[in-house]
């Protein structure tokens, strides 16, 4: 067996965040700029690079495999990867295969990840107002993705939604999105919004929503027991006692979670980003490319990378400034 990765703090890294495309059918206003300049193709790792990529990982004991993007099921013949994906789970070797997506492609596609071995799927989701959320994502139909949902859960997939807390957009709609989620027995997930890109007049600090103030919120209407749980990801959990559902808080601003840390990132172009809020990165698409025979030189590259994972990342609002932002887009490194 291969000797696994441990960073330099003994964190095993076991789960591997994987953007294949930064490109998306949406252009949520915290995500990306409006008139967003993409990659050339060329760029990007081809299908197959991806699976070798990936597969090299796996070997080196990743055990969950997360896509993303952009919106990951807009990549052309993206089911030809997550079908070659699947003779890892059937080895035992890979634990888990999933997605993150905005949920506008996946009428078309459930059934086919289904069969590929995926079980759950993240959707992220802002809003139940339509008019809302065509301003959030500009270019969104909200019918689309609900019709998405519902694909997604006829096909068997577990969905979890992914909302991000912004101040004078969503805070009305807690309650509605919390009772909404019970009532399709869908687990539901608030997360702060990060500091990263230049998204042009949108300014972070107006649509900071502590999740510790969302949080009180919630406790005001409902009975909250903190679980021990963890899905794998940064995520704290909480389970609403009268209504028996499972409420997650991804924050990474009141509350650093890189302590647990497990986790890398690697973009659409084979950068790999051991932190998601620092700009160190490696870019193993060299030791890939020029070593199409021979794993090793992928397997030291990417060692050489987890070596240099940081303790944490440096994200903060607290002096009514975005310190440490991050120059790059959220749908270049990838969810």
């Amino acid at each position: 067996m291969t000797t696994p990765l441990i960073d330099p703090f003994q964190r095993a890294i076991s789960y591997l965040r994987v953007s294949v495309t930064d490109r998306c059918d949406f252009r949520c206003v915290y995500c990306m700029s409006e008139n967003m300049t993409f990659l050339p193709k060329k760029e990007l790792l081809t299908l197959e690079e991806l699976d070798r990529m990936c597969s090299t990982f796996v070997n080196l004991g990743v055990e969950k495999l997360r896509i993303t993007g952009g919106e990951p099921l807009v990549r052309k013949g993206i089911m030809t990867f997550f079908d070659a994906m699947t003779r890892h789970l059937e080895t035992g070797a890979l634990k888990e295969l999933t997605l993150t997506t905005n949920g506008s492609q996946l009428g078309r596609f459930a059934d086919d990840l289904h069969a590929a071995g995926v079980r759950r799927v993240n959707i992220s989701l802002d809003t139940l107002d339509e008019t809302k959320f065509a301003d959030i994502t500009r270019w969104g139909r909200l019918p689309q993705v609900l019709r998405g949902i519902d694909a997604a859960q006829a096909a068997g997939l577990r969905v979890k939604i992914n909302t991000v807390a912004l101040k004078g957009f969503n805070e009305d709609e807690l309650f509605t999105l919390v009772e909404w989620c019970k009532g399709r027995d869908m687990d539901l997930t608030f997360i702060e919004v990060m500091p990263m890109g230049d998204i042009g007049n949108e300014d972070r600090l107006d649509q900071y929503w502590k999740l510790s103030d969302l949080r009180a919120r919630l406790a005001g209407e409902y009975t909250l027991t903190d679980l021990a749980e963890r899905s794998g990801g940064p995520a704290r959990y909480v389970r609403l006692e009268e209504t028996g559902q499972k409420i997650g808080f991804i924050t990474p601003l009141t509350h650093n979670f890189c302590e647990s840390c497990n986790r890398v990132r690697l973009t659409c172009t084979g950068e790999l980003y051991m932190c998601l809020g620092q700009e160190d990165m490696a870019d193993l698409r060299p030791a890939l490319r020029n070593h199409p025979g021979d794993d090793a030189p992928l397997q030291e590259a990417i060692r050489a990378a987890i070596a240099m994972k940081p303790k944490g990342h440096d994200f903060d609002y607290s002096r009514q400034s975005v310190e440490g932002r991050m120059s790059r887009h959220m749908s270049h490194t990838g969810g």
